[in-house]
């Protein structure tokens, strides 16, 4: 297999590398460049690789390099000179053309400034010199590194990845994407078949429900363990026995039986793509070792300190509890302003479109400025959702404060109820609190619903379930849908009131009437919500392991074409094509005294 070694280290200022330098002093091999013999003795390491009788073989990067003057610039250099071996299997070498200085020479030469960006050197002061030995087995170069500034120069583990990675990809460029390509073609068809799989498992799961009666009860017991964590109430801050309850649901859940069968398809399709870059099998980890899924522990976290707060919810971000009324209030006024009402009307259809062009929105946000200096007071109202949204301007949470609040000192309810929003959205929740109370006095019933979620919640304001209900209730025989709701799931788990699973049933009928899709999965499934809240707690962990897997149901593909380089860095940075020999492939070195570090690839 085609492979790169690199070794480094570093030399200290003052010393020499004697030890080194005697160690290779005597081997043979080094491509000589013709030049007069050193008048001076010394110089250790760059006399071992570059000194012999009446000539040398060093290089720099304009070519020959003059021994003198750099063995004087070492030598004179007050920071650290690191030092490099890269060495090829002679196979390679031949195969590849790098048998001699000049083909290493311009190798280097032509990726000297990522090299130098790797050791944290300006390329406008990157030194380096070289010399190329012919080895028998492994033909290489010995490599010195140093900054025109001794303060600089800074390398890591990282930084020699790094480098070895431009030389390694430059090196096997063709073969590497030839292969790529070969292999791209198989693992498409591979990958096509698992992704339908996994498609039919995915879909499975985020329609399904978590009925697992070991998962529930280990929820309840997190949630006890949560009371006691005093913490950040997420992963890496747990102890390890909170740790370790985690890690059983998350075990527990990959039971489940699509569960198991989309992870066992996702670690297939991981082990064909694998085959292609490392020489040794993967391990199929349990599911709660699995990085790629690490997002589903604080998932779990989450959801038991949901049961822990006696939260009951199931709706999501994709539930809109909220409307923007205001045909009430053109009904009255078409009677007094017909003209006026017809234009504000009209105004808001066009912003109200979403593909209505921009220049014709602004041109209505004009029309609703005009309304308002004559004395339309409901156009405020609308301005405020333009630059809250931005229809026709360019969102501005003061503009839109400033407008709201117009038509909310106007007395016009959902103005009011509107601009209680947008100041909560600000944690501004005490005059928040203020609109909505305004509003909810002139009977609005999201107004009164926001109310009860406010005090039902307590996060903002102090907790209130009496309160909290009253709202609610107040809103509910309304007709508002979104409070119906919350008082079915209230009466239904007994949180803060008297459990009363027909109330909840009337709530959750008179909601899902409407349309509330929440509502009616309540209804589906009342008989199998004895403890609903730990029912939906596992319930929405199934839901958010389907979109875990959704997210990483495919994996990369093998890389191919101009990308390669990009690839072979990111995806293949530790082992690839089995890069580099075995500890026994290559010179033995033996330990030197340098203060630096070595690795081998």
């Amino acid at each position: 297999m085609p492979g790169l070694i690199q070794k480094s280290g570093y030399i200290k200022p003052g010393n020499g590398g004697s030890h080194y330098a005697e160690y290779i002093a005597t081997r043979e091999g080094v491509e000589l460049i013709e030049a007069p013999s050193p008048s001076h003795d010394g110089g250790g390491y760059l006399e071992y690789m570059a000194e012999r009788p009446r000539s040398h073989g060093l290089f720099s990067a304009d070519g020959p390099a003059d021994l003198e003057k750099t063995m004087e610039e070492i030598n004179g250099h007050t920071g650290p000179v690191w030092t490099f071996v890269y060495s090829l299997k002679r196979e390679d070498a031949h195969r590849l053309g790098y048998e001699n200085g000049e083909s290493w020479r311009r190798l280097l030469l032509a990726h000297q400034a990522e090299l130098a960006t790797a050791m944290k050197i300006p390329p406008s002061n990157f030194r380096w010199c070289a010399a190329f030995h012919d080895e028998k087995h492994h033909p290489h170069i010995h490599m010195m590194v140093w900054s025109a500034d001794p303060k600089q120069g800074f390398l890591t583990e990282k930084g020699i990845e790094k480098m070895r990675s431009q030389l390694s990809n430059e090196i096997f460029r063709d073969e590497l994407l030839s292969l790529y390509q070969q292999k791209d073609l198989s693992y498409s068809q591979v990958r096509d078949a698992a992704t339908e799989a996994m498609g039919r498992l995915i879909r499975e799961m985020e329609t399904g429900l978590c009925h697992s009666s070991i998962i529930m009860e280990q929820m309840e017991t997190l949630a006890g363990m949560l009371e006691c964590h005093k913490g950040k109430k997420v992963y890496g801050y747990l102890k390890k026995p909170v740790k370790a309850q985690v890690d059983a649901i998350v075990d527990e859940l990959a039971k489940i039986p699509e569960v198991a069968e989309c992870y066992e398809q996702w670690n297939q399709l991981r082990d064909v793509l694998e085959r292609y870059y490392k020489d040794s099998p993967r391990e199929h980890l349990p599911l709660s070792q699995q990085k790629e899924f690490k997002a589903i522990k604080n998932m779990v976290i989450r959801e038991a300190e949901r049961l822990r707060l006696g939260t009951v919810t199931f709706e999501d971000a994709r539930m809109r509890d909220e409307v923007d009324e205001d045909q009430d209030a053109v009904y009255f006024a078409w009677d007094s302003a017909w003209q006026m009402t017809e234009a504000y009307q009209s105004a808001k259809e066009v912003l109200e479109e979403y593909e209505n062009p921009e220049s014709e929105k602004a041109e209505q946000v004009r029309v609703l400025e005009q309304l308002w200096q004559r004395g339309f007071s409901l156009a405020a109202y609308q301005l405020g959702k333009c630059w809250r949204d931005g229809r026709g301007v360019l969102p501005d949470d003061q503009q839109a404060e400033l407008w709201f609040r117009r038509a909310a000192d106007a007395g016009y309810d959902f103005a009011q109820y509107a601009l209680g929003k947008l100041l909560q959205g600000q944690n501004r929740t005490g005059e928040a609190v203020s609109w909505y109370g305004k509003a909810a006095a002139q009977g609005n019933s999201w107004a009164t619903y926001r109310l009860g979620k406010l005090y039902l919640e307590g996060n903002t304001v102090s907790k209130d379930v009496p309160k909290a209900v009253d709202y609610l209730t107040f809103s509910a025989e309304q007709g508002n849908q979104y409070a119906q709701y919350t008082l079915g799931k209230l009466y239904l788990t007994g949180q803060g009131v008297k459990q009363d699973r027909e109330q909840a049933w009337a709530y959750f009928y008179e909601s899902a009437e409407q349309g509330n899709e929440y509502a009616d999965f309540f209804l589906e499934h009342f008989d199998q919500t004895c403890r609903p809240n730990v029912f939906l707690a596992a319930t929405r962990l199934l839901h958010h392991l389907s979109q875990i897997f959704r997210d990483n149901s495919v994996p990369p593909a093998a890389p191919v074409g101009q990308r390669v380089d990009r690839k072979l860095r990111r995806k293949i940075r530790e082992k690839k094509i089995a890069m580099g020999h075995k500890p026994d492939d290559h010179e033995e070195a033996p330990r030197q005294d340098m203060g630096g570090m070595t690795m081998g690839w």
